[in-house]
């Protein structure tokens, strides 16, 4: 099955990719470069996305848009690319998760969220096997210092009111290296940026 994976190179998105593969589909990334502090879509370090896209040998196409015009900007290029599914990376969030299958049901294809409410099981996954940075934070709790620092230290600080997987907006992380990797992403720096409340960590 020729599928599209909305791909944020983040580490919920990866995943969902990784079950795409085991479940033999043919998949492509569909990567949008969103407004700043979108609703819906991943932002810090979106244009990394490409080495990722290298690393896994896997064909990537962006699309620009904003909260507004995102569902008909993604079912044009959806309906281009003849794609037979959707796989999303979506946990817990109703807000995302119905937004995606509206779109699959206008376009008569299924839809796909793997990691719906399976946190526990893929906890375990991702810190086995995933390496896992912290690329932007936005919750009391979550100051400067976990800028760049590897999402396992986060998920053992037990930090109070912080969904374990920052499913709740409070921070974005990056996948360097995964078992479906054909190449490791090598990380040399961050350029951090902090406003006291919120703060984000670009890649070098």
């Amino acid at each position: 099955m020729h599928i599209a994976v909305l791909y944020s190179g983040g580490k919920d998105s990866n995943f969902a990719l990784f079950w795409s593969l085991t479940q033999g589909f043919d998949p492509v990334l569909i990567t949008i470069r969103p407004e700043r502090y979108s609703m819906m879509f991943h932002h810090p370090n979106i244009d990394k996305t490409k080495l990722q896209a290298e690393a896994l040998g896997i064909r990537q196409y962006f699309l620009e848009t904003d909260d507004a015009h995102w569902h008909e900007n993604l079912k044009k290029l959806l309906v281009k690319l003849r794609v037979e599914g959707i796989v999303a990376g979506a946990i817990a969030s109703e807000y995302q998760r119905r937004r995606i299958d509206r779109l699959g049901e206008e376009l008569g294809i299924p839809t796909y969220a793997p990691l719906w409410h399976k946190e526990d099981e893929l906890m375990r996954e991702l810190l086995e096997y995933f390496e896992i940075y912290i690329t932007a934070v936005a919750a009391e709790g979550l100051g400067e210092q976990w800028l760049g620092e590897r999402f396992e230290k986060l998920t053992s600080a037990e930090i109070k009111n912080i969904h374990p997987f920052l499913e709740g907006g409070e921070g974005e992380t990056y996948v360097a290296n995964a078992p479906f990797f054909k190449n490791k992403i090598r990380i040399k720096g961050w350029k951090k940026k902090w406003d006291k409340t919120r703060g984000e960590a670009e890649i070098l």
